[in-house]
């Protein structure tokens, strides 16, 4: 089997459904499973639902009706007979999404993301499932929360691997299209998680990994895999090849084309993962397998914005030893601030973290009782993999370097705007 995953940006709208279906057509559709994504903005549309319903704002009734609306409009476009049996279809989803409202009495916050959040790949999934069936290719629905097990770690579950693997190799039907979700899972009490955000990746990882299939193909509005994010880089450059390896090195500093989960499963048992066009379905795209580590060799540039670098040092001038360092970190973990780079002396010790969560100012007012907290708002962290001197003149013109750090292939350099 083939495995393909259509992201958000892909099926926003009734012609990026409508693109589905001509890329179907001219890359067949037999023995595939298709992964999608919740439509265009749908995902970001639930979170100010999610706003709204714990701020118990009396926008909740109007953000919901703005999604009803947005696909409402979809369908309109796609089915001229409005008796077609999808507008039922996702008129009950809404439905329940509505229930979900009125009568959920869990406070947990993250419990609740993950009910509401999921309506958004059950949806998509739902009309572009139909709308196959309507232009003559059968398919299968199928609720991925029937397959992927996960434990009850909402919004960033981890995978019963084992139950998975199971209910994928003996239920997925064959020689048939198959339409999933991507980015959810179960509980086993049945209750909805999800893989982290950026997850439909990795869930087209699990089912390859566990159906043995023979290519995942990821279709973006992007000819593959670039040495460089076209937005803040002229010239980026197509990469045809790219290995595991290079490629985990690139999802680990941040490179947003692979989810970082996405490669490992597929790495075992030797699975070639596609980055292809949706415009350009028939050119090559990239392809991450095993061989050489990139093709063509270049420096490659990852982005990361919006960081917090912060400096530690200590109020005695005492080393700053394992168990500080032991300390910290485990400070990290239990606020959440994901680190991107270390960097320590002997009596400091610097990181740029994200905190996506916003927890600092409660974690700065424990570390300031036993440190020196110095630090730096909205700062850029550039990673280079494959440097060479040009391309660090490239990141740093025009900039204040707060840090840099260089080991055999990457450069990382912290930098902030000059005013």
């Amino acid at each position: 089997m083939r495995v393909f995953k259509f992201g958000g940006a892909s099926v926003k709208d009734a012609e990026g459904i409508k693109n589905v279906y001509d890329v179907l057509q001219k890359v067949g559709y037999e023995d595939v499973i298709l992964v999608v994504s919740a439509m265009g903005k749908t995902t970001n549309a639930l979170e100010l639902v999610i706003k709204n319903y714990f701020d118990k704002s009396e926008e909740l009734n109007l953000s919901v009706q703005e999604i009803k609306k947005y696909h409402n409009q979809i369908l309109l476009d796609l089915f001229e007979d409005e008796k077609h049996a999808v507008f039922a279809a996702v008129k009950e989803q809404f439905s329940e999404l509505e229930y979900f409202l009125a009568h959920n009495k869990s406070p947990n916050y993250n419990f609740v993301y993950d009910q509401i959040v999921s309506f958004g790949e059950l949806i998509s999934t739902n009309i572009l499932s139909h709308f196959m069936n309507f232009m003559g290719i059968q398919t299968q629905w199928l609720d991925v929360r029937n397959f992927i097990k996960t434990n009850a770690n909402y919004r960033d579950a981890e995978v019963d691997w084992e139950t998975t693997q199971q209910n994928i190799s003996k239920n997925v039907p064959r020689k048939i299209l198959n339409i999933t979700q991507g980015f959810l899972g179960a509980d086993e009490n049945n209750f909805t998680t999800t893989l982290g955000r950026e997850g439909s990746d990795y869930t087209a990882g699990i089912f390859a990994y566990c159906l043995n299939a023979e290519s995942v193909t990821i279709w973006k509005d992007v000819p593959g895999v670039m040495n460089a994010d076209p937005r803040y880089f002229e010239n980026a450059s197509l990469l045809n090849q790219i290995s595991y390896r290079e490629a985990i090195e690139l999802a680990f500093y941040g490179a947003t084309v692979i989810h970082p989960k996405t490669l490992q499963p597929l790495q075992k048992k030797e699975i070639p993962l596609y980055v292809k066009s949706f415009v350009n379905p028939l050119l090559k795209g990239t392809c991450v397998s095993k061989g050489v580590d990139l093709e063509p060799y270049l420096p490659c540039f990852i982005v990361k914005r919006e960081q917090l670098l912060i400096s530690l040092s200590s109020i005695d001038f005492s080393f700053i030893m394992e168990e500080n360092i032991s300390e910290i970190f485990g400070l990290f973990h239990q606020f959440k601030l994901k680190v991107n780079l270390i960097q320590n002396s002997a009596i400091s010790f610097s990181v740029c973290v994200e905190d996506k969560f916003g927890n600092f100012n409660e974690l700065n007012a424990i570390l300031s009782k036993k440190f020196k907290v110095d630090y730096n708002e909205n700062v850029t962290l550039y990673t280079i993999r494959h440097f060479n001197e040009q391309a660090a003149e490239t990141v740093v013109e025009n900039k204040e370097v707060l840090l840099k750090q260089v080991s055999r292939e990457t450069m990382q350099i912290v930098t902030k705007e000059l005013k």
